[in-house]
């Protein structure tokens, strides 16, 4: 089922989160069992992230450089499926602008949809780490407006290489993501909002935010996107801090600020299972602010550890 069905047959908000595909050497059984304990809280859906190709250069003794491909994590259609036959829940896919051929992104919808997958994320994704800007492939969407194009299209019957429409449609929930405190290469929110109303525009139904700290960015960005005619549901990202070293790492990752009274606690702390105790006290106070105020859904970033989270829904769902 869709999304957006969901949240319109939800009688009170829904609980949702994302995680990463494992690591090479790890097992897919692993992450299962780790994610497990979350379903007790009934997620509709799961969002399962989608990672581009990275290289290495690799030094010969001729003093060549030799560019080679890496890939850190496993195939998100293989994780989608298992997860959907494992839970009985939606899976729902990331799909990235950067690293992949319009005629790649099609191959991966073609499968997701012959493994019954509804709902996908349609992201821009990240430069490379070793490069300073983001480069779209060639014959790649340099930006997530053209993505969702393609999926739209394809859910009309488009595909890249057929003169006509088909009568072999997708049927695609297309998701995107939004930004409370703006998208770091955005020069202006008010531009920032111009883009995600096109893709909006394009054939998007719903938005995920990006991770916030302060409720009030929440707010305030629901408010500029309504004023702009967009009427989707936008469901907010929440992610607890666990670590002293997120203090600085979040901020200087994710382009946003933390908090006054949120710092003030976790400075004080004298270990990381203080500092992860007054991440769980503070998404829980943001969680409990949001459903009162509306948010359909919450989705929490878990990195596939599910212990934190788990205590924030125990106290929330």
């Amino acid at each position: 089922m869709k999304i957006t069905q969901y949240i319109k047959d939800a009688k009170k908000p829904l609980f949702s989160f994302e995680i990463l595909p494992p690591l090479k050497g790890q097992s897919l059984n692993d992450l299962l069992q780790g994610i497990e304990p979350l379903m007790e809280f009934n997620p509709p859906f799961v969002d399962v992230t989608y990672h581009r190709e990275e290289f290495i250069y690799k030094k010969h003794p001729n003093g060549l450089l030799e560019k080679v491909s890496t890939k850190k994590r496993p195939g998100t259609v293989g994780i989608c499926a298992a997860i959907m036959n494992r839970f009985k829940v939606e899976a729902v896919p990331h799909l990235l602008c950067g690293g992949f051929t319009k005629e790649e992104t099609e191959n991966a919808l073609i499968d997701l949809n012959f493994i019954g997958v509804q709902n996908v994320l349609a992201l821009r994704g990240d430069a490379p780490k070793n490069e300073g800007k983001f480069v779209p492939e060639p014959d790649g969407h340099e930006y997530t407006t053209g993505l969702v194009n393609q999926i739209v299209g394809m859910n009309n019957g488009k595909y890249l290489h057929e003169e006509t429409e088909t009568s072999f449609h997708t049927d695609f929930c297309v998701g995107v993501a939004g930004y409370p405190e703006k998208h770091f290469e955005a020069p202006s929110m008010k531009f920032d909002l111009k883009f995600l109303k096109e893709k909006v525009d394009a054939g998007a139904e719903y938005i995920v935010t990006q991770m916030f700290f302060d409720n009030q960015k929440y707010f305030d960005f629901v408010d500029k996107v309504r004023a702009i005619g967009i009427e989707v549901p936008i469901i907010p990202g929440l992610k607890p801090i666990t670590t002293l070293g997120q203090i600085t790492m979040l901020p200087r990752t994710f382009f946003l600020d933390l908090p006054d009274d949120l710092l003030d606690e976790l400075v004080k702390c004298k270990s990381n299972a203080d500092v992860k105790q007054v991440g769980i006290e503070w998404a829980i106070k943001q969680s409990k602010e949001l459903i009162e105020n509306g948010a359909p859904v919450l989705h929490y970033y878990t990195m596939s550890k599910a212990d934190t989270t788990y205590k924030i829904a125990k106290e929330i769902f």
